[in-house]
């Protein structure tokens, strides 16, 4: 067995056992970014936003079941198991692929969607409601308060409602007690907008999810340059014929 079979069959084992443990992270990471955006799901009008974390859970599934094919595969020198390892791979690697294009062009559309719905649900505020429930849980985790900033409250209709110059009490800042939300008292407030850090917060999960996947897929590529590299050489094996009594 030459140098070039023993490299492709090391690199496909261990593409193999890749392929177990990128499956478990990336269903981590499928799971990550799907809970992250169900957390404000009322901010986000595009709900295809999703597709991407979607993608990424499909493709955790199937690298479990692909990593047993490919060890088989590779220790039999089978070239069945293999072509359809390579098929499979490739299938993987465009969906990876996909699923990168995807993550670049719904994070280019977060900004959008979310200022498309973020006026929306805070002028639904009432104290009580799914929407107010959504607000009070967006600047409670992210630490903000109003739309762009602290005094965006004042021309909202829940303040035009209560009229008592304060702020809803998750505006309150963690570490401080006794805070009323009162809008002359800004020290106690969290003064930073929701809209430009929920952008930079749900921006940050897709780059690291798009950064992953691209990782993957590099791995995937390389993998496909090894089956093809056994496959060759066992059919160049195979082709060879060796001659006897050819002198008399």
């Amino acid at each position: 067995m030459d140098c070039g079979i023993i490299t492709s069959k090391t690199i496909l084992l261990l593409l193999s056992l890749i392929f177990w443990a990128a499956g478990a992270v990336l269903a981590y990471v499928g799971s990550y970014v799907f809970t992250s955006y169900k957390n404000y799901d009322h901010f986000l009008e595009d709900k295809y936003t999703l597709l991407p974390a979607v993608v990424i859970l499909g493709v955790a599934v199937v690298m479990f079941i692909i990593g047993i094919i490919g060890c088989i595969a590779t220790l039999k020198e089978s070239t069945f198991g293999l072509g359809f390892f390579f098929v499979i791979v490739f299938i993987i690697f465009a969906a990876e692929v996909a699923a990168f294009v995807l993550g670049i062009v719904y994070r280019g559309k977060v900004k959008d969607d979310i200022e498309k719905s973020m006026t929306e649900v805070f002028n639904k505020y009432d104290g009580q409601n799914s929407e107010s429930r959504a607000v009070d849980y967006l600047q409670e985790q992210v630490q903000c308060c109003g739309i762009y900033n602290y005094t965006d409250w004042l021309s909202l209709p829940w303040h035009n409602g209560t009229r008592n110059n304060t702020v809803p009490l998750t505006c309150c800042k963690h570490n401080v007690a006794n805070c009323t939300g009162r809008l002359d008292q800004p020290d106690n407030l969290y003064t930073e907008g929701c809209e430009s850090k929920l952008e930079h917060l749900l921006q940050d999960v897709l780059s690291y999810a798009m950064l992953v996947i691209l990782g993957f897929a590099i791995v995937k590529f390389f993998g496909m340059l090894s089956v093809c590299v056994i496959m060759c050489r066992g059919r160049r094996r195979d082709d060879y014929q060796p001659l006897y009594g050819t002198y008399a």
